[in-house]
């Protein structure tokens, strides 16, 4: 027996929200995997195969691993259309903990362009 239309919509909205949120937390540890690799590269290494064999390099990879399998399993109920408008929070993401974790500087055209990113992502998710 088929649930009534009303519920499978709702059923359907509930998927879609929790889906924006696997996939927030994707980006998120994308994220956080993009610092710790840039931390490595600021490091000074005895060799060429330390430089990329090391536990920085391999816990960064193995985020960006875990970050596409919870996309691709987002990307079951998000619409596609909207995957690159939410991606685009890592360029406001990064920039944000490279300031607080790597002590990196932001000027006003940083902040103003991550306002008019975050501004673009909301205005284009008001119908999620």
């Amino acid at each position: 027996m088929k649930a009534p239309a009303t519920e499978r919509r709702v059923t359907q909205m509930h998927d879609v929200r929790t889906a924006v949120m696997v996939y927030l937390v994707s980006i998120l540890i994308s994220v956080f995997s993009q610092i710790l690799l840039k931390i490595s590269a600021n490091k000074t290494y005895p060799s060429h195969l330390r430089e990329y064999l090391n536990p920085h390099v391999i816990i960064a990879y193995g985020m960006f691993f875990i970050s596409t399998i919870l996309t691709m399993l987002a990307l079951k109920y998000v619409p596609l259309s909207s995957g690159p408008v939410l991606e685009s929070l890592s360029y406001v993401l990064v920039p944000v903990l490279s300031y607080f974790i790597l002590k990196e500087s932001l000027n006003r055209r940083k902040i103003l362009g991550m306002a008019v990113i975050l501004a673009g992502v909301f205005l284009f998710n008001l119908s999620l």
